[in-house]
């Protein structure tokens, strides 16, 4: 705020307002906060995401451990190809009771999904395998991926590429 007193009449003549250049700071202090805001926002969505799909795949291995325990100790046979081993509908209906979680961001991009397979000789969904391995990709780390298998691991497993399973091994090393 400015004051200008008249050299004619001596008397003070107010202006109220506020000048360019502290409007241009303000409005940059504002920006400033609000990319600071929404940058750490991201991070909070990226591991609530993260969080769910542990929490996705935790119930998968209830669900398995259930299926299991109702056939002989068998896992559900799923032995295909890694890159194509997407938990299916299928898959889904043979051990879940309830409808099964997809990835919180499959929607959006579809590399994000659930992945399974066991060490059965058929792609069937029967009972007929003894081991399996459910892995999921993170995104707050690169070309990490949560890894849950049946002997009772769980962790993380850091790659260049797509983790390949085969026979329902387990991936290693995982790290908690």
């Amino acid at each position: 705020m400015t004051t200008q007193i008249s050299k004619s009449t001596n008397k003070q003549i107010s202006k109220f307002g506020f000048t360019l250049i502290e409007l241009l700071v303000v409005i940059s202090i504002i920006g400033i906060l609000a990319a600071m805001v929404t940058i750490s926002f991201m991070n909070t969505q990226r591991q609530a995401r993260d969080t769910q799909r542990k929490s996705d795949l935790s119930q998968y291995r209830n669900a398995l451990e259930a299926f299991a325990s109702k056939n002989n100790g068998l896992f559900p046979g799923e032995n295909t190809a890694a890159q194509n081993a997407v938990v299916s509908a299928d898959l889904i209906t043979n051990f879940c009771a309830t409808p099964c979680p997809l990835d919180p961001k499959n929607s959006v991009d579809a590399t994000y999904d659930y992945k399974y397979q066991s060490d059965g000789t058929v792609t069937s969904g029967n009972p007929v395998a003894t081991q399996y391995v459910l892995w999921a990709k993170l995104e707050n780390a690169t070309n990490t991926y949560w890894v849950v298998c049946s002997g009772g691991q769980s962790g993380k497993f850091a790659s260049p590429t797509t983790p390949l399973p085969t026979g329902g091994n387990c991936l290693s090393p995982l790290t908690p």
